[in-house]
């Protein structure tokens, strides 16, 4: 299913006629366009299958050695709140205990931004990158590290500009405190 840019177009025009302004107006009558491939954007996750970029990109871990934590910090990642249809950024941090494959690191920052490019809440968006990583490299263990800023507590209600959400996901040997506590501290996270 590809975004429906015509539909998005009309939705917008008539939410400006809606609030009261002009959709015809000189600065906005583009604004329904822009508004659909912006849209196109934010939403390009909806189609991909994440657990198949990891298969794409696995190869054995090797001679039999599994070896230790692979954490990759600070991958910066947008996402859409669900609630409000207002933004959510921040970063992730991602980490696994490989089991019989590994993955190209680059294929956990598509993992990220292409879980991240759908109407999300970002305690469901963590869960799904855990499972996406769970199932796609039967790793021994999985962390995933969400820390973003949400438009819709900083311009709405409570109008936080500064608070962030942290959520933790995990699975297998790094869901115990003392399973994650050593890959908490490489985040620089709480332990």
């Amino acid at each position: 299913m590809t975004v429906d840019s015509s539909r998005i177009e009309a939705a917008v025009a008539e939410l400006l006629a809606a609030i009261g302004d002009d959709p015809t107006r000189p600065g906005l009558v583009r604004t329904p366009r822009r508004v659909a491939e912006a849209y196109a954007e934010y939403f390009a996750g909806l189609d991909v299958d994440p657990v198949a970029i990891l298969r794409a990109g696995q190869d054995a871990a090797g001679d039999g050695e599994r070896g230790d934590l692979v954490l990759l910090r600070d991958l910066e990642f947008r996402s859409m709140c669900e609630h409000h249809l207002l933004p959510f950024r921040g970063r992730a941090h991602v980490g696994y205990l490989p089991g019989a494959k590994v993955v190209g690191l680059g294929r956990l920052g598509q993992v990220v931004e292409t879980l991240a490019a759908r109407p999300q809440l970002q305690e469901r968006l963590g869960e799904q990158i855990a499972d996406a990583l769970d199932e796609g490299l039967a790793p021994r263990g999985v962390l995933v590290v969400l820390d973003a800023q949400h438009d819709c507590v900083a311009a709405r209600d409570a109008r936080q500009m500064r608070a962030s959400t942290v959520t933790i996901a995990s699975r297998g040997e790094l869901s115990t405190p003392a399973g994650r506590s050593e890959a908490l501290i490489l985040i620089g996270g709480p332990a």
